[in-house]
C-alpha cells in the first residue's frame, strides 16, 4: 500500500495514466484523483518557530527601549535639574511675621545693626518665637539682585547642615507697615562678629581680645576648610559659595567659625550619565581682591574658583593684609607680595598682630627675629596651600580634599 503526497508533476498530471485506487495513505496529486489534501504539520511548525522567534526579537527589543527611554529621561533629569531659584521652595522653614521682626530689633534700629552688604542689611535681634539673640539679614530689594539673593540663599541653605556653616532658623516674606514687599532670613547669632573685624580690630570691644594667636588662626582657616568640604564633596547638591572673604566667616562664642552669605551662591547638580558638573551659570563677580581672575574674563563659577578666594583667604588670615591693600600697584598683589618671602622670608610678612601677641611664636638672634622651629615649620606650610590655592591658573590650584588633610597634618604637629 502505498503512502503520501502524490505529485502534481509529469505523468502524474495525466489521471488517465495512474491508478491510486485502494492506497487510503495517499494525499495531494491533482484534483480530479479526489485524494484528500496532505497535512502541513512542517509548515506549521516552522511557522510556530518564526513566530516565536519574532515574538522573542520584538520583546528584547521593547525591553531595550524602554530601558533607554529609561536612562534619557533620568540623565535629562539629571542634566537640567529644577533651579531652586526659579521655583523657590521654602515651605520647610517656619515662618515669621515682619511685625515679630520690626518689634524685635525695635523698628530695625541703628543699635542693633551689625552689618550690611550689597543684598542688605543685617540686625541683632530678639524673637519670641526664638530663645536666643538671633541675627536678622533684611534684604534692600530696591537694590539689583536682592529679590534673586533672597531665594537663591534659602534654598542653598535649607538642607545643608553643618557645623561650620550658619544655621538658618527662620524667614520672613511679607510686606511691611507700607505694603512693600519685605524679605528676612533669620538666623543663629554669632557674638564674636565676622573674621575682618578681629583681623582688623579697632572697632572690637574692648573687653574682648584684640588679636588672633596662631592657634586660633589655624582652627579658623580649617573651619572654613571643612565647611568647604562640606559644600564642594559631600553635599547631595554641589555648592559653589562665590563669595568666600573674611566678613562672610562669623565666629561665635568658642571662637568657631562659620561660612555665611549665600546670596550668590551656585547650587550645580552631579550628572551621574556623565560626570560631575562643576561650573555654573556666568557672570558671578564675588568680591574684587577674593575673586579669581578667570571670573572677570567671564569664565564660569567652579570649585576652582572658591579655592583661590579660599587661598587669598588664607594669606590674609597670616599677613593681616587686605587683598585691595594701596602697596599692590602695578600688577602687585597679596599673592605675589607673599611669594616674593617665601620660604626663607616669611617672618616679614607675618600680620604684626600675631608677632606681637604670641611671645613664644618668635625668639631674638641679634637684632633679627626667628621663628621657633616648628613654628616656622607649620608657617610654611600653611603660606604654601595659601599660594597653591591662590595660583592665577585654575588647573595648579590645590582641591580642598588635599587642603583638609594637609591642614589637618599641620594641626597635629
Amino acid at each position: 500500500m502505498l503512502e503520501g503526497e502524490v505529485p502534481t508533476n509529469g505523468v502524474f498530471g495525466n489521471v488517465s495514466q495512474i491508478e491510486v485506487t485502494g492506497n487510503k495513505k495517499l494525499c495531494g496529486g491533482i484534483s480530479r484523483l479526489h485524494l484528500p489534501s496532505c497535512p502541513v504539520k512542517g509548515i506549521k511548525h516552522a511557522k510556530r518557530h518564526k513566530f516565536r522567534l519574532i515574538a522573542v526579537i520584538v520583546s528584547v527589543v521593547s525591553f531595550l527601549l524602554i530601558l533607554s527611554f529609561i536612562i534619557t529621561i533620568y540623565c535629562i533629569r539629571k542634566r537640567n535639574p529644577k533651579r531652586s531659584f526659579d521655583s523657590p521652595t521654602i515651605e520647610q522653614l517656619d515662618k515669621v511675621s515682619y511685625q515679630e521682626l520690626l518689634q524685635g530689633t525695635d523698628g530695625f534700629s541703628d543699635k542693633n545693626l551689625i552689618g550690611s552688604g550689597s543684598s542688605g542689611d543685617v540686625y541683632r535681634g530678639n524673637l519670641v518665637s526664638e530663645d536666643n539673640i538671633v541675627a536678622i539679614k533684611v534684604f534692600n530689594l530696591q537694590n539689583n539682585g536682592a529679590h534673586k539673593s533672597f531665594i537663591v540663599e534659602c534654598n542653598a541653605l535649607k538642607n545643608i547642615q553643618h557645623r561650620n556653616l550658619v544655621k538658618i532658623l527662620t524667614c520672613c516674606s511679607s510686606t511691611d507697615y507700607k505694603g512693600q514687599e519685605f524679605k528676612a532670613l533669620v538666623f543663629d547669632y554669632m557674638k564674636n562678629g565676622s573674621l575682618e573685624r578681629w583681623l582688623h580690630p579697632r572697632n572690637l570691644n574692648a573687653e574682648t581680645p584684640t588679636t588672633l594667636d596662631l592657634d586660633q588662626r589655624l582652627n579658623i582657616i580649617i573651619d572654613v576648610a571643612s565647611a568647604l568640604h562640606y559644600l564642594h564633596r559631600e553635599c547631595e547638591q554641589l555648592v559653589l559659595h562665590c563669595d568666600l572673604k573674611p566678613s562672610n566667616v562669623l565666629l561665635d562664642d568658642d571662637m568657631v567659625a562659620h561660612v555665611s552669605d549665600f546670596g550668590i551662591a551656585r547650587l550645580v547638580q552631579a550628572i551621574a550619565c556623565t560626570s560631575l558638573k562643576e561650573t555654573s551659570t556666568t557672570g558671578i563677580k564675588g568680591t574684587v581682591g577674593y575673586a579669581p581672575p578667570e571670573y572677570g574674563m567671564g569664565s564660569e563659577v567652579s570649585t576652582s574658583g572658591d579655592m583661590y578666594s579660599f587661598g587669598v583667604l588664607m594669606l590674609k588670615i597670616l599677613t593681616g593684609r587686605r587683598p585691595t591693600d594701596e602697596v599692590f600697584q602695578d600688577g602687585q598683589n597679596l599673592h605675589n607680595f607673599v611669594a616674593a618671602s617665601f620660604p626663607g622670608n616669611i617672618i616679614d610678612i607675618l600680620d604684626p598682630h600675631l608677632e606681637a601677641r604670641d611671645v613664644e611664636v618668635t625668639k631674638q638672634d641679634g637684632n633679627r627675629a626667628i621663628l621657633i622651629a616648628g613654628v616656622e615649620e607649620s608657617l610654611v606650610s600653611l603660606f604654601r596651600i595659601g599660594l597653591i590655592c591662590s595660583m592665577e591658573s585654575p588647573k595648579e590650584r590645590m582641591n580642598i580634599m588635599d587642603v583638609t588633610q594637609e591642614l589637618n597634618t599641620i594641626r597635629t604637629r
